[in-house]
């Protein structure tokens, strides 16, 4: 950030608003001096600082800053196939925690279908339909509205033996998207 650049916001607000600096001391309880010097350039502008100053100014901080825009804060996916799943994917953060929207067809479990074992944690939301997980010697029902979460070294298999698709919010790390969605099938 260049202090210079922070300064002009300042100074240019406060003009704006035709406020004194007195009046934006009083106001923020900053010093006048120091409000000089921040405007001056002469001041490194601290979060401090600045958010009292965002908060009379009434714009906001990355405003204050000049920082740069972040673009399309929206998540367009592109589905992924496996088998018979759809994988939505939610969130943008390679190699850490990732959210993905599963549509888990009616009638669903895979041919040769075997509990599985990962490094990893995962947690699922079910936000339509319901899933059989079966989780070590636990045979369940998730119902709309409930929560499921455990250790993937415990053996699981989630499928739909029920007569509408299944909607899944799910969570899990490199590890668990490794194995659900980036491994091949067979």
């Amino acid at each position: 950030m260049d202090p210079n650049n922070v300064g002009e916001r300042l100074r240019a607000l406060r003009r704006q608003r035709g406020a004194t600096l007195a009046e934006l001391s009083a106001a923020t309880g900053i010093s006048v001096s120091t409000l000089s010097r921040l405007e001056a350039g002469q001041r490194k502008p601290t979060l401090e600082l600045l958010l009292p100053l965002a908060r009379v100014h009434q714009v906001p901080l990355d405003e204050l800053v000049g920082a740069p825009e972040t673009g399309d804060p929206r998540v367009h996916p592109r589905p992924i196939r496996r088998g018979e799943i759809t994988w939505l994917p939610l969130s943008r953060r390679p190699g850490g925690m990732q959210a993905f929207k599963q549509i888990i067809p009616a009638r669903y479990a895979p041919q040769g279908y075997d509990l599985q074992t990962h490094e990893g944690y995962e947690w699922f939301y079910v936000l339509s339909g319901r899933v059989r997980l079966e989780l070590g010697e636990h045979d369940l029902t998730i119902e709309e509205g409930e929560v499921a979460e455990f250790d993937t070294r415990t053996p699981h298999g989630i499928t739909n033996p029920y007569d509408q698709p299944a909607e899944v919010l799910s969570l899990f790390g490199p590890q668990g998207e490794r194995m659900h969605v980036r491994a091949r099938t067979k």
